[in-house]
């Protein structure tokens, strides 16, 4: 029994000692905690329920020439419905009022949307899609719908919203106004007006503590630390009528021709100002859209319109004038048993060189070219070089494809027949840009521009930092042979001998070359050869005022091929187009006005977009992509007849707008 007791005691003592040591564990950890460890434990905390967020700047707007959109930032909302949340009470009292609200809105039944919220509260689902990509008067209908209206934590309403991108004009010019976008890993792919220009577009984020409430809900604790800053506005150089223009020309004829795809440039011959650039690749379903920036990308074998190059050094170098004589030799020469051939029959006997340009003869301008530069082709490629022909243009559009120019000394791409090939424009590469630049130039006196998008960057200070021309080369030539250039560039047109003569009007005049270029042509099988179509010019050939370049790849060959007859007539429908609605020539020439006009375009669509939420506003004389913009994100659903200025709206001004609601603007 005393031993019993003896045991006893000893574990009581052994359980007191366990007890002690771990109070005074626990006793050294509290302290360990609060003085030691505390400001580590308390930082995890704080973490846990206050958090720096990014405040997102609003993204600049793209404008055309005359103030009209071309790409904007909407706010567009999502609304999800949490169906556990709810009490049961609320969900059978608002269910059918708030189906019958949805299949009013949306357009399917109230049984459907009945059976969809009730099988979402049976699955316990706290994330039911009920509608996306909701303008903001749509957002804020649904936000006061029975149930809905009760908020996030009765009535299950949840939103979330998100800024879009959109092009007003759709997709005409696209690619050109392009995209800036950042994937899932943070990697941003740019491209366009968008990407070339996002430093400015983009702005500058803001930063803001916010504290955690409940459901995982956070609010400001404090004035931001950090001010966003919005986006600048650019003004591009693209002019809406003439991007219309052009844009159709194009299809229009890529669908008569059944071609591949294709590019139209229309610039303005003094500024390097793209006013319009449309590039049209046909889809696997046969449709047209804007598929690639070809006209800045894509370098090809130019063909015949380099034929200009060639006879611009030949010139220069003062070796022939226009009146040189060469022989065509019944239209076949040969080298190194590869031929040239003219593409009629026979040839054109005796001509001179003027005469070969506007005919466009291959043996012509080879014999040329051969006897001249036969022993020396190094100074033949170093005029070339020394015009600008080998150099990028060096765009801020990413993309640019790289000109090729072989040289003498280059032994990958040089060969015996390279010179002879060279002057007819095969085993040479340019990008449909880099040969309008070129004969922008002859158009320009001889002074070559760089092509430029924009024409200003506005911020929301209204300061404006505007873009001058740039001159990449004051004189690619003599005056002397600019003139001749000129004058073989119009008689193309204007001669009835010239390949262009078929675009000829007496209307108003024009100047160019047509282009004709194999494809394909590697297999030396002639079946399976493609065709590129080109026209490449400038109008009024007196003083010019725009230069245009049109190529068409891959022409149906049954239906034809040849430049004069496939892209020739979308550089007249183009130019006639152009010289009809478009004033060639101002009377009183100012930068001033056009700021002016872009700048009271801009406050109007500002002021107007700001002030107005339910009440229609007044659009007539706004241009019809700011009134389309305006209207679609009050919640009107907008069709509109005819392009330019908004003469005529179906709703009066000044009343209240009803859900989708329809409206139609006619323009003129």
């Amino acid at each position: 029994m005393a031993v019993t007791s003896k045991n006893i005691m000893i574990r009581l003592y052994v359980v007191a000692g366990i007890m002690f040591l771990t109070a005074v564990g626990i006793v050294v950890k509290l302290v360990n905690i609060q003085f030691i460890e505390g400001e580590h434990y308390r930082g995890l905390a704080e973490k846990r329920t206050i958090k720096n967020f990014t405040i997102i700047p609003n993204r600049g707007n793209i404008y055309a020439d005359d103030g009209s959109l071309l790409a904007t930032s909407v706010p567009k909302y999502e609304i999800r419905f949490d169906a556990v949340t709810v009490s049961n009470a609320n969900f059978e009292e608002h269910l059918k009022p708030l189906s019958d609200k949805l299949s009013e809105m949306f357009g399917k039944s109230s049984s459907h949307y009945q059976t969809a919220l009730r099988k979402a509260r049976a699955n316990k689902n706290r994330y039911y899609l009920i509608a996306k990509n909701l303008g903001y008067n749509q957002y804020a209908a649904v936000k006061e719908f029975p149930m809905f209206d009760l908020g996030p934590f009765k009535g299950g309403f949840i939103v979330e919203q998100k800024t879009v991108r959109e092009h007003p004009i759709g997709k005409i010019a696209e690619r050109t106004v392009g995209y800036d976008r950042k994937d899932d890993e943070g990697y941003y792919s740019r491209a366009g007006l968008e990407g070339a220009y996002g430093e400015y577009l983009r702005g500058v984020e803001g930063r803001q503590w916010k504290q955690k409430i409940a459901n995982d809900q956070w609010k400001p604790i404090a004035e931001p630390e950090i001010e966003p800053e919005d986006g600048h506005d650019v003004i591009s150089t693209i002019n809406v009528n003439i991007q219309d223009i052009a844009h159709h020309a194009l299809l229009e004829q890529l669908e008569k021709y059944n071609a591949d795809h294709g590019c139209v440039v229309v610039m303005e011959t003094e500024t390097g100002e793209v006013k319009a650039i449309s590039n049209l690749g046909r889809s696997t379903e046969g449709f047209y859209y804007e598929r690639r920036n070809y006209a800045v990308w894509e370098s090809h074998e130019p063909g015949s319109t380099f034929k200009l190059m060639a006879l611009a050094a030949a010139l220069e170098d003062r070796v022939i004038d226009t009146s040189y004589v060469v022989d065509t030799k019944k239209g076949v020469i040969s080298f190194y048993g590869k031929k040239v051939r003219d593409s009629r029959n026979g040839g054109y006997g005796k001509i001179t060189a003027s005469k070969a340009f506007e005919v466009s003869s291959n043996t012509g301008v080879v014999k040329i070219i051969d006897k001249f530069y036969r022993k020396d082709p190094e100074k033949f490629v170093n005029r070339l070089y020394n015009m600008g022909l080998d150099k990028k243009l060096e765009l801020p559009i990413t993309g640019e494809g790289a000109p090729i120019i072989p040289h003498p000394k280059d032994k990958e791409r040089w060969s015996g027949i390279a010179l002879q090939w060279m002057a007819y424009g095969y085993g040479v590469s340019l990008t449909p840009l880099q040969t309008l630049t070129f004969y922008n130039a002859v158009a320009n006196d001889g002074v070559m521009v760089r092509p430029r998008f924009v024409k200003s960057i506005k911020d929301w200070g209204d300061n404006e930092t505007a873009f001058d021309k740039d001159v990449m080369n004051p004189s690619i030539c003599s005056k002397e042979t600019i003139g001749k250039l000129q004058n073989m560039m119009k008689n193309v047109v204007e001669k009835e001998h010239g390949t262009g003569h078929g675009l000829y009007s007496k209307n108003f005049s024009m100047a160019g070359k047509t282009g004709t270029c194999q494809k394909d042509y590697a297999s030396g099988d002639r079946s399976r050869y493609n065709y590129i179509s080109t026209f490449v010019g400038y109008f009024p050939a007196e003083h010019p005022k725009y230069s245009c370049i049109v190529i068409i790849h891959e022409p149906d060959k049954s239906v034809g091929y040849y430049g004069a007859d496939v892209s020739g007539p979308v550089f007249k429908k183009i130019a006639h187009k152009i010289y009809i609605d478009t004033p060639i020539f101002d009377e009183v020439p100012s930068l001033d006005v056009k700021d002016e006009t872009v700048a009271k375009s801009f406050d109007r669509y500002y002021e107007t977009s700001k002030k107005y939420k339910t009440i229609l506003p007044n659009v007539k004389g706004m241009p019809v992509m700011d009134a389309v913009s305006i209207l679609e994100n009050m919640g009107l659903e907008v069709s509109v007849t005819g392009f330019g200025n908004v003469d005529r709206q179906s709703l009066k001004p000044g009343i209240k707008i009803k859900k989708n609601q329809r409206i139609t603007l006619n323009a003129s």
